[in-house]
């Protein structure tokens, strides 16, 4: 399979798998009357599923470093599209939760395995991170647009069943043009006595995981949270600005569209520059616009929201890059497995969060004060992460051109 035309998948996949997961917060705005619930109670039936799309790397990681990456890549579009369609026939809250959870546990395929292909033998990652980070947020962009639009137009089943069949036609299309299903390294590369994976020594291996691991964690929570919540943040603070479904879907998806960009941007950053001052500088802009979103309505809101969703988003190549640095081809879909489960974890806190703090406090202002924070003490932590770490894995045993 040529070099492009994988890379086309992978970004195609990325787009498609946050599009699934961001379809719902804009959906549910349409659904009280639907159903007879109240917007915390419907948000709550996607908890399930967010819980199965951060189980799920784990063994989605095993199984691409194990079986195959491209055919678990496969697995992935057919099977999201066929769950997407299942979830447009729901009847009941009970079997829209099933559908959701079905959603997620196929979604969680695509991190561990179509990251780990993107950058499989390349040197430098961070332009093609970032490239696929846009094509991810450009899914979460459309995401709003593409349920409001067909909320508004059909019904909320189309905003389902749409999507389901473009993923189900481009899954039949990758199972067509793929021939190599096995992954294109077979490195076998193992950590040696007293050295950490890629050469590196064991306690600079150790702080990097520490450092990763809580970065990952709390910075999943502000992302998941923030993209969750920007639907009805903006409906509860742009009254007269934007109304409805389509006007707010149509304002949140430009404002992600636009933030999309500022990952190619800290991408090439962190092919020429140490990653470590990058990342500080990210994390510390992070903190401030995060919280003053909770306080802001009106224009003020729309410029906020979009500054923070730059850092927000621009923030995520770093720390693929990182883990690309520090890992061997051959452990890389199951590392990032772990890493994806502590990130897309907080997916199963952030639906709750937003639902509770909402249903509590009729706004979030102590919801996105507490992320600022989160941040700053990120950036505070990261000043312990090794100075050498960089975006390029030094141990790579071959170079592939972008």
């Amino acid at each position: 399979m040529a070099d492009r035309s994988r890379i086309l998948f992978i970004n195609v996949g990325h787009g498609l798998d946050h599009l699934f997961l961001l379809l719902y917060p804009t959906v549910v705005l349409t659904l009280e009357g639907v159903f007879g619930r109240s917007y915390g109670e419907l948000l709550s039936l996607a908890v399930p599923g967010f819980i199965a799309f951060a189980a799920g790397t784990l063994p989605a990681g095993w199984l691409g470093d194990r079986w195959s990456r491209p055919a678990m890549l496969a697995i992935f579009f057919v099977g999201i599209g066929a769950a997407s369609i299942l979830t447009g026939f729901a009847r009941t809250p009970f079997e829209l939760a099933v559908g959701l959870t079905l959603i997620g546990l196929f979604a969680s395929i695509y991190h561990p395995v179509g990251i780990a292909m993107l950058v499989e033998g390349r040197e430098k990652v961070g332009k093609l991170l970032g490239i696929n980070g846009v094509a991810g947020n450009f899914g979460l962009a459309a995401a709003a647009i593409v349920a409001a639009s067909l909320s508004d137009a059909i019904s909320w089943r189309a905003a389902f069943f749409v999507p389901g069949a473009v993923s189900l036609v481009v899954g039949l299309w990758f199972i067509a043009v793929c021939r190599e299903w096995r992954n294109s390294e077979e490195v076998s590369s193992r950590p040696t006595l007293g050295r950490g994976w890629g050469g590196q020594p064991s306690g600079t291996l150790l702080r990097l995981v520490v450092v990763i691991g809580i970065a990952t964690t709390l910075t999943g929570l502000t992302f998941q949270t923030t993209t969750i919540a920007l639907p009805k943040l903006f409906d509860d603070g742009l009254t007269g600005i934007a109304d409805g479904a389509l006007g707010i879907g149509g304002l949140v998806s430009l404002v992600i569209a636009i933030a999309a960009f500022a990952q190619i941007g800290v991408g090439w950053l962190i092919d020429r520059y140490p990653a470590k001052p990058v990342w500080i500088a990210v994390l510390f802009a992070q903190a401030p616009l995060v919280a003053a979103a909770g306080v802001l309505a009106g224009h003020g809101l729309i410029v906020v929201a979009l500054a923070m969703m730059m850092v927000v988003v621009g923030e995520i190549p770093i720390q693929d890059a990182l883990v690309t640095r520090y890992t061997p081809e051959s452990w890389r879909a199951r590392v990032f497995g772990v890493k994806f489960l502590l990130g897309l974890g907080a997916s199963a806190v952030a639906a709750p969060l937003v639902a509770g703090l909402h249903g509590v406090s009729g706004g979030f202002l102590w919801l996105f004060v507490g992320l600022g924070g989160s941040a700053a003490l990120v950036a505070i932590i990261a000043f312990w992460l090794p100075s050498s770490g960089g975006g390029a894995p030094q141990h790579a045993v071959a170079k592939a051109g972008a």
